[in-house]
């Protein structure tokens, strides 16, 4: 049976955000709602948080993630995450942990509901490397999303496409950060996500808010009050 472990990388610097992984949402910190829908799933052995940042660290350990300490270099605004990834994972195995799936729980994607992480993992057959939630695309590229100069000039972003109407236009998904699940050997293996074999799983809007920014915050505030009234 494969052992899954649950991971939440949280930096301490946010530039869209200050201090984002800790705002409090319904009197609970972003990460503190990431680590409880990992513990609340009982297929989940272990729930770790990677971050650089001492306050994070012990909010995490305060609701009962183990921590990983991430190196400097690995919690930059342009270090890929996929490093991160693969940093938790040898960190990991360094103190003889084992398992084989990886499941990613960003802290930016509070209003995530237990079913949408366990039709992700669900989602990881054997022809799968790793599994991404999506949610219906507002815009499309291939009908009315543009590329801007400088000088105001734009252009269509896929114009080899021939469409005069949205409905006819092929449907678009945004990718969300509900839940990542991938198997460990793929991350160490691979190196980038859409490197393998990947399948999506569709996340209604209303739980699929990435935060980003302060209005992302606001906007996410609203549905919590508004879900749970």
């Amino acid at each position: 049976m494969n052992r899954i472990f649950a991971f939440v990388f949280a930096r301490g610097g946010s530039k869209g955000l200050p201090g984002k992984n800790l705002l409090p949402l319904g009197g609970i910190p972003l990460i503190g709602h990431s680590i409880n829908i990992a513990k609340a799933l009982p297929q989940v052995e272990k729930v770790f948080v990677s971050t650089d940042d001492a306050e994070i660290k012990k909010v995490a350990e305060q609701y009962g993630a183990e921590v990983i300490d991430r190196p400097a270099e690995l919690a930059g605004d342009k270090s890929p995450e996929w490093d991160a990834w693969r940093h938790a994972i040898r960190y990991l195995e360094e103190a003889g942990e084992e398992f084989d799936i990886f499941l990613s729980l960003p802290a930016t994607s509070p209003l995530r509901a237990p079913m949408d992480v366990d039709a992700a993992i669900n989602a990881l057959d054997g022809n799968t490397d790793a599994v991404i939630t999506v949610t219906p695309a507002s815009r499309s590229p291939f009908f009315n999303m543009v590329a801007r100069e400088e000088d105001g000039s734009c252009r269509i972003l896929s114009p080899s496409n021939g469409y005069s109407r949205r409905q006819d236009a092929p449907e678009a998904f945004d990718m969300t950060t509900v839940a990542y699940a991938v198997r460990k050997q793929f991350i160490l293996s691979s190196d980038r996500l859409f490197g393998g074999r990947v399948r999506s799983v569709l996340i209604p809007k209303e739980r699929s808010i990435d935060i980003d920014d302060e209005w992302d915050f606001v906007f996410a505030e609203a549905l919590y009050k508004r879900t749970r009234q």
